[in-house]
């Protein structure tokens, strides 16, 4: 494992990890909301197995990544390219889980002479479509956190400074109970184990860092992407599951109807955490024959 200190064009800095093959293609990896940039081990041996290069670095305001106040979903694009130039990486591949998925569409769209194919497993789609019911079909919690932001940053630094209280002794069955609205009964099996010991690694960084990225995370999702999905033509997957009570299944189902280059994997036995935990493996295989 490598990691990096990646100074944008603006002055800040990112946290980037590395591990997988250094001689094979990039794959980009954007975390969820709220998370870090920290690798799964089974998708690195999985990265080893097909000589990828997997890469993955906190937005701004994580685990050790310069706050960006402000920050729309587009400006992850920029951060990207700032990383493929810093390591003199031309061209790569990018997926993003959950908060993570609109930020691999904005490489998609915004970066397509670099970035060869995207994937995004449980994406929200963009608040405020015509055609979406945004909090429809959500968990209690996700309603009540993406109500707040709606309502501006002082609202939703409360509800999330609450939320983080939670987190101060972080255990499994504490991370159980916080999520308790969101879990269907196929992701409350998968949160055990390894998988959950990623999951509690990834969390933790907000007991370290604090809750700005998350803060910048859900104030950048309820307003203007900063780009048109439609406008992607680069090939694209849309994953989402049927039993997903963070992400509801409305919303893989918007994206995939308005981008025309994707390619979707709706499942009906599929939770939230069952894609990240599960599907990567698939994603990597598909990425890879991009290159």
């Amino acid at each position: 494992m490598k990691t990096y200190q990646i100074k944008t064009r603006d002055g800040r800095f990112l946290h980037v990890v590395e591990a997988g093959d250094p001689k094979g293609p990039a794959v980009i990896v954007h975390h969820g909301t709220p998370g870090a940039g920290i690798l799964y081990g089974p998708h690195i041996a999985d990265a080893l197995d097909r000589h990828i290069r997997l890469l993955s670095y906190s937005r701004p305001g994580y685990g050790g990544s310069t706050r960006h106040e402000g920050r729309n979903v587009a400006d992850a694009a920029r951060d990207v390219e700032d990383i493929l130039n810093a390591l003199n990486i031309e061209r790569c591949a990018t997926w993003g889980i959950s908060g993570g998925g609109p930020h691999a569409l904005a490489c998609a769209a915004l970066l397509p002479s670099r970035v060869v194919a995207a994937c995004a497993l449980a994406s929200v789609a963009p608040y405020g479509a015509q055609d979406l019911d945004f909090l429809a079909g959500m968990g209690e919690d996700n309603i009540e956190e993406f109500s707040a932001a709606l309502q501006g940053p002082d609202a939703i630094r409360a509800d999330l400074t609450q939320r983080a209280q939670a987190l101060t002794h972080l255990d499994l069955p504490t991370l159980l109970e916080s999520m308790r609205s969101l879990l269907s009964f196929v992701d409350q099996r998968t949160l055990t184990g390894d998988f959950g010991a990623y999951l509690l690694d990834s969390f933790s960084t907000v007991k370290t860092y604090g809750i700005e990225g998350w803060l910048d995370d859900d104030l950048a999702f309820v307003k203007p992407w900063g780009f048109d999905v439609s406008a992607i033509s680069i090939p694209v997957q849309i994953w989402q599951g049927e039993q997903d009570q963070f992400v509801p299944f409305s919303h893989g189902q918007w994206l995939r109807q308005h981008i025309i280059s994707a390619e979707s994997h709706l499942n009906a036995d599929d939770g939230h955490l069952t894609l990240l935990a599960y599907r990567v493996p698939l994603v990597h295989e598909w990425l890879r024959h991009h290159f």
